[in-house]
């Protein structure tokens, strides 16, 4: 564990992260939901509904002690409480240093990674190029622990969204994100962003 101070930073950090990550995926979803009310014909594929975790940060606070150095009312340790994530199948679809899924074309899960790398696309588009969910985990009903990629005019040489929040990654998206069949529906109206289309 860390001095109480410290991990008291880090986990509003965290919990931060997961706010953060919560607001994306929202704005991700009304996009979704706007393209497909206004479009001719639905998509040819299912839309997964996906979220993250429901979390909290419980602080355990002084209630007055015999320490001189501890004043009362001063938050003494503090924990990042999140929903469990049920079932064996715990799975890290993308990293953080790159945009493409972790996953093989054959491996159970991909097509969920695909529409994830789109959500990245979505959020990249629609915050201007600055910001993106990243280090998506957990299964495909939940999902935990995400990184939040900022350009780094966002925080101003600030560490906002700690060591996981790898500005090269934002300046590098456009090249290295591969459109796949949720990007290229025409009903989204996104730009072809990146290499070959996957």
């Amino acid at each position: 564990r860390f001095a109480p101070v410290d991990e008291l930073a880090k986990l509003f950090r965290e919990a931060n992260v997961l706010y953060w990550a919560k607001a994306l995926l929202g704005l991700v979803y009304d996009f979704i939901d706007r393209a497909i009310a206004d479009a001719s014909d639905p998509p040819p594929f299912v839309i997964p509904h996906v979220r993250f975790v429901e979390a909290g940060l419980a602080l355990s606070y002084s209630q007055g002690s015999s320490k001189p150095t501890l004043k009362t009312g001063t938050a003494r340790t503090a924990f990042l409480l999140e929903e469990v994530i049920e079932g064996d199948d715990f799975t890290k679809f993308i990293h953080n240093m790159d945009p493409d899924p972790l996953l093989d074309p054959d491996q159970d899960g991909y097509e969920f990674a695909l529409f994830l790398a789109f959500t990245q696309h979505i959020q990249y588009v629609k915050t201007g190029g600055l910001v993106y969910i990243s280090d998506y985990q957990g299964n495909t009903k939940l999902l935990t622990d995400p990184q939040i990629m900022t350009h780094s005019s966002v925080s101003e040489g600030k560490d906002m969204f700690g060591g996981g929040n790898i500005e090269k990654a934002v300046s590098e998206f456009e090249r290295r994100h591969v459109c796949n069949e949720f990007c290229k529906w025409p009903g989204f109206g996104l730009k072809t962003l990146g290499g070959d289309v996957a």
